[in-house]
């Protein structure tokens, strides 16, 4: 408990304080020896995180309390609704690699808050393929995965206002059968618009 409070920058009381809390598993126990893995130090690590990003204890101690009792992953990512997106499961190991080791705590805590991770045992699992693809590729390519981030949740702001237009236009000229079968249109029409807006800034930046 000693070497894991140290590691994970706190103090053993704060440890103990978080373990009455639930807000991470129990070690595994050789008679009377305990032993803690890097799952509960990155746990450590991602509260610290979750905490300097705003939010309370109470509510990381509700996820944390889904997440180690088998909560469907798909509830907890928004996800008990039909969708287009393949989710991911990996292991912390997997995940670094995609991300040429730039899965910081902060950077784990941000998009855990976007919603784009959730944990499922000992996965990881990330809300869809396409993203984490996308996400890694533009690490590759030099942009920091903070920034990758950042522009995420702008992207989502516009997003989900554009997602309320082609929502609100289906739902009141289409029967109710056709939603699923119209969403691809929709995307279509987002991916042209934003085609076309990316041509207008080169020729700009030219």
């Amino acid at each position: 408990m000693e070497e894991l409070a140290r590691l994970a920058g706190i103090t053993v009381r704060t440890l103990r304080f978080y373990r009455e809390r639930k807000l991470m598993p129990p070690p595994r126990r050789e008679g009377r020896i305990a032993w803690y893995d890097d799952h509960h130090l990155t746990r450590l690590r991602t509260i610290t995180a979750l905490l300097e990003r705003g939010h309370t204890l109470n509510g990381i101690a509700e996820l944390a309390e889904a997440f180690d009792h088998g909560r469907d992953v798909g509830e907890l990512l928004g996800m008990d609704t039909p969708t287009e997106e393949t989710p991911v499961r990996l292991t912390p190991e997997e995940l670094a690699d995609c991300f040429a080791g730039d899965v910081t705590p902060e950077n784990l805590a941000a998009a855990m808050d976007l919603g784009y991770l959730g944990t499922d045992g000992g996965e990881i699992v990330h809300i869809s393929r396409r993203l984490l693809d996308v996400s890694s590729a533009l690490v590759r390519e030099g942009i920091p995965l903070a920034e990758v981030l950042r522009a995420g949740r702008e992207v989502r702001t516009h997003t989900e206002a554009m997602a309320g237009l082609f929502a609100e236009l289906i739902v009141r000229h289409a029967p109710e059968e056709a939603v699923q079968r119209l969403r691809p249109l929709a995307r279509s029409v987002v991916d042209a618009e934003l085609s076309l807006a990316m041509d207008r800034r080169l020729r700009k930046r030219g």
